[in-house]
């Protein structure tokens, strides 16, 4: 029996549920001890939206080297998370709640939180999405988030220890401040007039 090759490509046809069965059988999941261990930690993306351009060239380029290193014998780790990134993902939330005719003050820190919370999962969704369509080698497993209890924990640590030995300090100082948001502001989210 002769098999016809299409004319075009299907990618459909060809890519359709692979993805999720490497994913399943554990093909990206590190853990090997007999091989020495090579690891890529995604930067991670902003939960404040979806992945853009850059995001799929860098991320691309660093799968090439992860899929060579696999391929050379090494244990692959590639450390896939996502960014908090506090004050533009407050904004977000509090525009979506603008929009419904309502602000944080209106429901509460705790009713806000959980909106928060619901915006990082609806997002961290779609970049999970886009990670998969690009073929992202990525092990779940072991997907981190910048909130997670021991990144606050150790953050907490180096600031106590780097304020206890006095290399940070509180003090007063003219800041950039967000009259809407009610909180500081860097240097690089100032827009001035």
């Amino acid at each position: 029996m002769k098999k016809e090759l299409a004319a075009k490509y299907d990618h459909k046809a060809v890519e359709d549920g692979r993805y999720d069965k490497w994913v399943r059988a554990g093909y990206f999941t590190a853990g090997d001890k007999s091989k020495d261990p090579f690891t890529i930690v995604i930067p991670p993306p902003n939960v404040t939206g979806i992945l853009h351009l850059g995001h799929a060239w860098d991320n691309t380029l660093q799968d090439i080297i992860c899929r060579y290193k696999r391929m050379k014998g090494y244990d692959v780790l590639y450390l896939p998370g996502m960014d908090h990134a506090g004050i533009a993902t407050q904004a977000k939330v509090d525009a979506r709640l603008k929009s419904e005719g309502i602000s944080r003050y209106d429901i509460g820190r705790e009713k806000f939180l959980d909106r928060a919370w619901e915006w990082k999962e609806e997002y961290a969704s779609t970049i999970r999405k886009q990670w998969a369509k690009l073929g992202n080698s990525l092990d779940y497993s072991r997907e981190r988030f910048t909130m997670d209890e021991g990144f606050n924990k150790a953050v907490r640590h180096v600031f106590v220890t780097l304020y206890n030995e006095g290399l940070i300090y509180r003090g007063w100082r003219i800041i950039n401040w967000d009259p809407e948001a009610r909180t500081a502001l860097s240097n690089i989210e100032v827009i001035y007039q």
